[in-house]
C-alpha cells in the first residue's frame, strides 16, 4: 500500500492517510479482507505520530470500509455496492461544486456550464 503525505495540503494527515486508503479500496488495489499493516508499523513507516494513524484506521473502521480485529489487526471489509455508490456520488458533488464556483469567478452562467457537462459526457 502506498500512501504519499503532503505537508502543504489543506487536509490533516490522519484525513489524507484515510483518503488515500479509501481510494485503494475503492479501485481494488487494496482487495477485500486484506489486512493493512498495522497502526504502529504505517506511523513508522510514514514517520508520524501513532495516534495520527489510529485516527484514519478508526474513521475508516466507522465509515464501513475496514474491520478491526484485537490482536490481530484492520484488514479491507467487502465493498458494499451502496457504499461504493454514495462514495463515488460525494466526489461528483465535490467536483460539480468546485466547477460551479469557478464558473462564478469566471462569471461563466449555469447554462453554459451545463453545456460544458454535456460536452465533456459526450466526449
Amino acid at each position: 500500500m502506498k500512501i504519499l503525505l503532503f505537508n502543504k495540503s489543506d487536509l490533516p494527515i490522519y484525513e489524507q492517510i484515510k483518503e488515500q486508503i479509501k481510494e485503494q479500496i475503492l479501485s481494488g488495489a487494496v482487495a477485500e479482507n486484506e489486512f493493512l499493516p498495522s497502526i504502529r508499523q504505517l506511523a513508522k513507516d510514514l514517520g508520524i505520530s501513532v495516534i495520527t494513524t489510529t485516527r484514519a484506521y478508526s474513521d475508516l473502521e466507522s465509515e464501513g470500509f475496514i474491520a478491526t480485529l484485537r490482536g490481530k489487526g484492520s484488514y479491507v471489509l467487502p465493498k458494499d455496492s451502496e457504499m461504493v455508490m454514495e462514495q463515488y456520488l460525494k466526489k461528483i458533488e465535490e467536483a460539480f461544486t468546485v466547477a460551479i464556483e469557478n464558473g462564478k469567478l469566471a462569471s461563466i452562467s449555469n447554462e453554459e456550464l451545463i453545456i460544458i457537462l454535456k460536452t465533456l459526457m459526450n466526449e
